[in-house]
């Protein structure tokens, strides 16, 4: 057969990767499989992931730790079965054209990791052990603290009962978990080791780029809780006038804006520590993170420019309409994938900002003043949207976004400038130059 890509320049072998995620609880296993599933579909790699305690919720919604005793002869039958039915799932999946399928439960014994290995080599299917190993006190109850709040297994719980619930949960999965390869004899196995938050990483028999691809992601992530912090320009003199690109000034109300943003960091981060300032080489970011306090370092990224329009650049959309009607239909019928005449993509987008991904997944307190379109797929990312919707959401001038992501999901919360601004959301088919968003256009 012959190779496939994804869409945005990276070959996909004719292969299917399991990733099996191993260790035990609260060593971020959930964290960075749902991260890593993300990550691939943001690059248009089919991936999916395959939580063994959903399906054992079906059975067992809210068991104790007792339940997850090696000597619980039902509660080992019932888990046994979960992971056959997640198993079985995933198979399927793959069968109807999944590309790397994650699954994510402890796999804390040998005898469990080898039938796993087994069951998909017996499909074709090439197997990516990942474990999470953290022995660092402070990081392990920062995770309890995130699974008592987020974890389908506590909803409606005492969060104190559950915390130490789960306690004895992890020291009985601690009875009978073997590291991998421990004691030499799972050598040939294909795995990365994460050891204490990243401080450490082992990579054994990595056999093509796919996998390459994988763990060069994994081993840039931190599971340490963070935040992100995400806001647009000020508004600009090319708002005002409906035009899209070029490098204009910032309008009255811009300039208000960037004098009210230090306050909405500071009212966001909720203590005075320092950020780092990312912003685009274009005026209109630049002015608008020229306030923020001087112990803020700022980094410039050309990655984080505007969207290129080529010969579309700074006109308005009836202008665009006028000039090319063909490529004003063309790009509202598949604006994901339009190209401008001279110019790029959302998917284009993609290709320039995975660096940036990679490098805001290794760091710490960033805040990112960039703009729309790039906003959009950086919110994309953090929040799995659906890329054929990502270039239609709403992202509001004069806002800022904090993003915090969790075990399940990520965390958002918004704080306005009230400063009034101009929409710049354009709906399918319209050139007004400000137009009211459609429910459901927000992000």
């Amino acid at each position: 057969m012959a190779p496939r890509t994804n869409g945005i320049g990276v070959q996909v072998e004719d292969t299917k990767i399991c990733v099996v995620m191993v260790g035990l609880p609260a060593r971020g296993k959930s964290f960075i499989a749902q991260k890593a599933q993300r990550y691939l579909q943001w690059l248009s790699i089919d991936a999916q992931t395959f939580n063994v305690g959903n399906y054992r919720r079906t059975e067992a919604p809210h068991p104790s730790a007792d339940f997850f005793d090696l000597s619980n002869a039902e509660g080992e039958k019932r888990r046994r079965a979960a992971a056959e039915a997640a198993m079985h799932d995933m198979l399927d999946w793959f069968r109807n054209g999944g590309v790397i399928g994650i699954l994510d439960a402890t796999n804390s014994t040998k005898e469990r990791r080898k039938w796993v290995l087994d069951t998909c080599t017996k499909e074709g299917i090439e197997v990516l052990f990942v474990e999470s190993k953290c022995d660092d006190e402070a990081m392990i109850m920062a995770n309890i603290r995130d699974v008592k709040l987020t974890s389908p297994d506590y909803q409606g719980q005492d969060p104190e009962q559950a915390a130490q619930d789960f306690k004895n949960r992890i020291q009985n999965y601690e009875k009978v978990y073997k590291s991998l390869d421990e004691d030499g004899d799972e050598n040939d196995y294909t795995y990365l080791k994460i050891m204490d938050v990243g401080s450490q990483v082992i990579i054994n028999r990595i056999r093509d780029y796919l996998q390459s691809r994988v763990v060069y992601y994994l081993m840039n992530l931190h599971i340490r809780p963070r935040s992100v912090w995400l806001s647009r320009h000020g508004e600009s003199l090319y708002n005002l006038d409906g035009r899209i690109g070029g490098d204009a000034d910032l309008s009255p109300r811009g300039h208000q804006y960037a004098q009210k943003l230090p306050q909405l960091v500071r009212d966001s981060v909720g203590e005075d520590r320092p950020l780092t300032v990312w912003t685009s080489t274009l005026k209109r970011t630049i002015s608008t993170a020229r306030f923020l306090p001087e112990n803020y370092n700022q980094l410039q990224w050309k990655a984080l420019d505007e969207l290129d329009a080529g010969v579309c650049d700074g006109m308005t959309y009836q202008e665009i309409k006028d000039v090319y009607p063909e490529d004003f239909v063309q790009r509202d019928e598949d604006k994901y994938n339009y190209r401008y005449r001279g110019g790029e993509s959302y998917r284009d987008v993609v290709i320039r900002l995975e660096p940036i991904i990679m490098e805001l997944e290794r760091s710490e307190d960033i805040i990112i003043v960039t703009h729309q379109a790039i906003l959009r797929c950086i919110y994309a990312y953090f929040m799995k949207k659906d890329q054929s919707k990502s270039p239609w959401m709403n992202v509001p001038l004069h806002t800022l976004i904090k993003l915090t992501p969790r075990a399940y999901g990520t965390d958002e919360e918004r704080f306005s400038a009230d400063i009034p601004a101009v929409s710049t959301w354009r709906g399918k088919g319209s050139t007004a130059k400000h137009e009211n968003p459609t429910p459901g256009a927000n992000i």
